[in-house]
């Protein structure tokens, strides 16, 4: 009856120790490098810890699933935590409390909300000569003159009312080639009429009088101008033309007029002539009776001498 218990006991201590080189066997083929189980980067991972150890220059990474940390391996450290390199294994270790990021554990890159960045320290106030920046979280100088808003002492980011950004300088009037943007608060490049290229010159057309005829030609605008760049061209043109191989009404006219004009001509002459002619007429009657009443006087005065005889 003894010895069928040690037979018993002797079996059961052999099996325990089969499972156990087993289950020895199979953490080391889980562990071994380059297993088909580890995910990308990993050297030597586990089932249940994810990544042991990483491939060459990426960083281990633990990640928190409830009571369990599962490693990752990363080129670079999360948000929150910096990157640690030796000869063994590098390593992301958590910034401060007060680091949003961080260079190392005692040098802060960025604060969290409500904590100012100065010389790597996150600090609740700015030293006097500095002003606390909401948006950058850090403590930077005092704006120039007509910032509302900057990133320095010399680059603005915002104008006061009445002054208009450009190149992070404020100016109450835009230089050179710039506009105000009233909807931006900003200077812009002022944009000048663009038009497109001419037209073919259209039909010989008749304009009002029946000789006068012309073509026109136009062009597109391509680009309307700002309310300071400048203002288009003209994008029409006119010029007089002649149609070939036709006479113009006017031409025609005109020749009849010239006849016209010389009836009137030879009319007036003629007219001319005969009032000289009538002038000539009524002189040599005068000059007949003036020579009559002459000799009439001449005789008078010889009988009258003759008389006296």
């Amino acid at each position: 009856m003894q010895l069928q218990q040690l037979i018993s006991l002797a079996l059961i201590l052999h099996w325990m120790e089969d499972a156990d080189c087993q289950h020895h066997a199979s953490k080391h083929r889980q562990h071994k490098r380059g297993s088909p189980n580890c995910t990308g980067g990993c050297l030597t991972c586990s089932v249940y810890n994810g990544c042991l150890t990483c491939q060459p220059k990426l960083f281990m990474h633990l990640e928190r699933d409830n009571m369990r940390q599962i490693g990752v391996c990363l080129a670079s450290c999360p948000k929150g935590f910096f990157g640690t390199r030796s000869p063994e294994k590098n390593d992301c270790s958590k910034c401060g409390s007060e680091c949003d990021t961080c260079f190392d554990k005692n040098f802060c890159t960025r604060c969290r909300a409500g904590s100012y960045l100065h010389k790597g320290k996150c600090q609740d106030s700015c030293p006097d000569d500095l002003v606390p920046s909401d948006a950058k979280r850090e403590c930077v100088p005092p704006c120039p003159v007509d910032c509302d808003s900057c990133l320095n002492s010399d680059t603005c980011t915002r104008c006061t009312p009445g002054h208009y950004l450009l190149h992070g300088q404020c100016h109450s009037v835009c230089p050179g080639e710039f506009e105000p943007s009233e909807q931006l608060m900003e200077c812009v490049p002022a944009v000048h009429c663009e038009v497109g290229e001419w037209s073919e010159w259209g039909p010989c057309l008749r304009v009002g009088k029946p000789c006068f005829r012309e073509e026109t030609r136009t062009r597109e605008v391509l680009q309307n101008p700002s309310l300071l760049g400048k203002p288009c061209p003209a994008t029409s043109e006119k010029r007089e033309c002649f149609v070939k191989k036709k006479r113009c009404g006017k031409d025609r006219g005109s020749h009849k007029g010239e006849r016209k004009n010389r009836k009137d001509k030879a009319s007036g002459e003629g007219r001319r002539e005969r009032k000289r002619d009538r002038e000539r007429e009524t002189g040599d009657r005068e000059d007949s009776e003036n020579r009559n009443k002459t000799e009439q006087r001449r005789r008078r005065a010889q009988n009258r001498d003759h008389g006296a005889v």
